[in-house]
């Protein structure tokens, strides 16, 4: 009589087990882990007591002071904006390129100079010359981020175009899938591990470029307040929006870009 609700017991215990293997566990050790960071950075801040290495209570009370100004939600939103138009940008064109030269090996012979070129082209350079040519303006410092990430995505994209399977391509054009099917049910799927790989990527690299940017030539965002507080020798106030920023990113990765991850590959098998 107890075979049957001791077998529903089983898949239910064992979900509950995964969820806390796969989401609770994680967090808790990461948890622990900035727990343990924050100590070791409060120890050595009271052994070495400096203006130049404040402790973690004094970039609290100034984090805890620009909030409550509203001066760090305003330079986040500034900043957050720029690196999101700059992903959207970087993404969308090096995307086209890269599956354009993957699919068009003599396009890509020829280009590959280029792409060569605009790789190991600094990020500096950029951004100094779009300042030059197009003046302090909000477009000219989008661009100069957006030109130094699309190589990378076109590397990525291309090898994820070559690698594409032609069987898949043969069978769209016995079922004479139209151009918009392809793309969506063929070409997509195929892609997606590489737009992901290229996403991630392009979140850590744009999000500091960003910075540079504000810092050069930009009178508002993150990157500006740091270069104000540089000035003055803050040390505290520049942590703060540092640290600031660097939760907002890490909110975005756990609460956006995973979960979007995870949803674009669930037709995937997974390992047992």
């Amino acid at each position: 009589m107890t075979a049957g609700p001791e077998r529903e017991r089983a898949p239910v215990e064992g979900r509950l087990a995964g969820a806390f293997s796969h989401g609770l566990l994680p967090a808790a050790t990461a948890l622990v882990s900035l727990l343990g960071l924050c100590l070791l950075w409060n120890l050595v801040a009271g052994i070495w007591p400096s203006r130049a290495f404040p402790p973690p209570i004094d970039v609290w009370r100034v984090l805890i002071k620009e909030a409550a100004s509203g001066d760090l939600a305003y330079h986040l939103a500034m900043t957050l904006s720029r690196v999101a138009a700059a992903y959207v940008v970087a993404m969308l064109v090096g995307s086209v390129i890269g599956v354009l030269l993957g699919v068009h090996r003599r396009v890509d012979s020829f280009f590959n100079p280029w792409l060569i070129l605009f790789l190991n082209l600094p990020a500096l350079v950029v951004i100094v010359l779009a300042y030059i040519w197009f003046g302090l303006t909000e477009a000219a410092a989008i661009s100069a981020v957006a030109i130094n990430k699309i190589p990378n995505v076109v590397v990525t994209m291309r090898e994820g175009a070559r690698a594409l399977d032609p069987r898949y391509a043969e069978m769209a054009k016995v079922y004479r899938l139209s151009r918009l099917d392809r793309i969506r049910h063929i070409l997509m799927p195929q892609l997606q591990p590489y737009f992901a790989a290229a996403s991630r990527s392009g979140i850590a690299l744009i999000w500091k470029i960003v910075l540079v940017v504000e810092l050069l030539g930009r009178s508002n965002g993150v990157g500006f307040q740091i270069y104000l507080h540089f000035q003055i020798f803050d040390v505290a106030a520049i942590l703060a929006y540092s640290l600031a920023f660097v939760a907002i990113m890490l909110l975005i990765e756990l609460l956006l870009v995973q979960p979007f991850e995870r949803h674009a590959t669930r037709w995937r098998r997974r390992p047992a």
